[in-house]
């Protein structure tokens, strides 16, 4: 991009005298500053989701995943303890563990044999005192310098996060009041259930604004308010943490109760204009499981990272970064150890809510997928995002604002020194 006008550190455009109430469009498709997210906030000082427990339940197991584009590897050695260390020998980089969920002893690297434990500790090294009295490595080699490089690891309520900052505060002390919402959906031990991956050739960012975006969902998808899931004029709250890193917000369906500016504004919605209907209506069964009466929760943590509840389906979401303009969105369904089978039966039918194809769901990472059509690659101007006020506290609880939003950018501003 060649734009003459920096921000404070000479290397990016100005963000908007707005402040956090706009995001300048040149943020979602700069080279320099994907790399510097890399950096600042996913090598950085922040909490990442790298997998359940119920993933890695037996000491020997492991699961891959990544932190944006780094490569890592979340196991429990022998004594049941959990670990992640970045999936990449420190011979010469290769991968070490190929696999994506599994048990073993040991993770090795095929390309030259160098063996860590579950730990991350170099354990071996192929030929490391030479053949004949010729070769190997030098004398001063210690295995103990060069293991595999290790996260700091922690586990809350089934979901095992890692920072690559040793330093970072606590888990639960990050999370704030937001780890309530994960504390009700997650009360008992897991069981998975399933996966889907969904590639969107779109920023990252797009698709994290979009489960922070609280009202969008009445609007966009119209199996919601057609069907009565979930609609502005029932009662609902957003809830921020104090720092303003993560949101959830929650629905309770039956719960309606209009009044003319709804009626005004529902006049124009297409789920109100529809006359569709469900010839078998069992998809839209749902028990109060929690015994709250709320049937929807979508949960966002910074940067990445989304739990939801709509009606019976649990699942996470975890964004996974590959360059300005594509990244994956990884999906894990479950359910609790303790379910019945026809509670089981009930989650899994209603994976066709979600997912890459689901019906409240699939027309988000269209969108995202048009925002990134529409910006190009040397856009210019800024989102607009201003509904419930124009500051970071502004919008209350409401549902009908982008608080959670504002939030968000002016979190990652900070984190990118922007």
């Amino acid at each position: 991009m060649s734009i003459s006008t920096t921000n404070e550190s000479g290397r990016y455009p100005a963000w908007p005298p707005e402040g956090p109430s706009r995001a300048p469009y040149w943020s979602f498709v700069d080279p320099s500053i994907y790399q510097r997210e890399q950096e600042k906030i996913f090598r950085g000082s922040a909490w990442h989701f790298l997998g359940l427990e119920a993933e890695v339940p037996e000491p020997g197991c492991f699961k891959t995943n990544r932190v944006g584009d780094t490569p890592v590897v979340l196991t429990r050695d022998q004594d049941g303890i959990l670990h992640a260390v970045v999936n990449r020998c420190a011979h010469r980089g290769n991968i070490v563990c190929r696999e994506e969920l599994g048990k073993a002893e040991s993770l090795y690297c095929v390309y030259h044999a160098w063996a860590y434990n579950l730990k991350g500790d170099l354990t071996s090294a192929a030929f490391r005192r030479g053949i004949r009295g010729e070769g190997g490595l030098p004398e001063d080699f210690k295995l103990e310098d060069h293991g595999l490089q290790k996260l700091r690891v922690e586990s809350f309520c089934g979901l095992v996060f890692g920072s690559f900052d040793h330093k970072i505060m606590p888990l639960t002390e990050w999370m704030g009041e937001v780890g309530d919402g994960i504390r009700r959906t997650l009360p008992r031990p897991l069981k998975v259930l399933g996966y889907d991956t969904q590639r969107i050739h779109a920023n990252w960012k797009n698709y994290h604004e979009n489960p922070r975006d609280s009202f969008h969902a009445n609007i966009l998808h119209t199996f919601y308010g057609t069907f009565g899931l979930s609609k502005q004029s029932q009662e609902s709250a957003m809830v921020l943490d104090r720092a303003g890193r993560h949101v959830y917000f929650y629905t309770k369906m039956g719960t309606d109760r209009d009044d003319a500016t709804y009626k005004q504004t529902a006049s124009n919605l297409r789920s109100v204009k529809s006359d569709f209907s469900l010839r078998d209506r069992q998809l839209l069964d749902w028990t109060d499981e929690f015994g709250d009466g709320i049937n929807i929760q979508i949960l966002s943590l910074y940067p990445s990272f989304v739990l939801h509840q709509i009606s019976n389906n649990l699942a996470t979401r975890q964004l996974v970064t590959y360059s300005p303009t594509l990244c994956d969105l990884h999906w894990t369904y479950f359910g609790f150890e303790d379910d019945t089978p026809e509670m089981t039966d009930r989650r899994l039918f209603q994976q066709n809510l979600v997912g890459s194809a689901g019906l409240v769901s699939m027309e988000d990472a269209s969108v995202c997928e048009m925002i990134r059509r529409s910006l190009g690659d040397k856009p210019e101007g800024s989102s607009f995002m201003q509904m419930g006020g124009k500051d970071l506290n502004s919008g209350g609880s409401s549902k009908l604002s982008e608080r959670a939003l504002r939030n968000f950018w002016n979190t990652y501003r900070g984190q990118m020194e922007l």
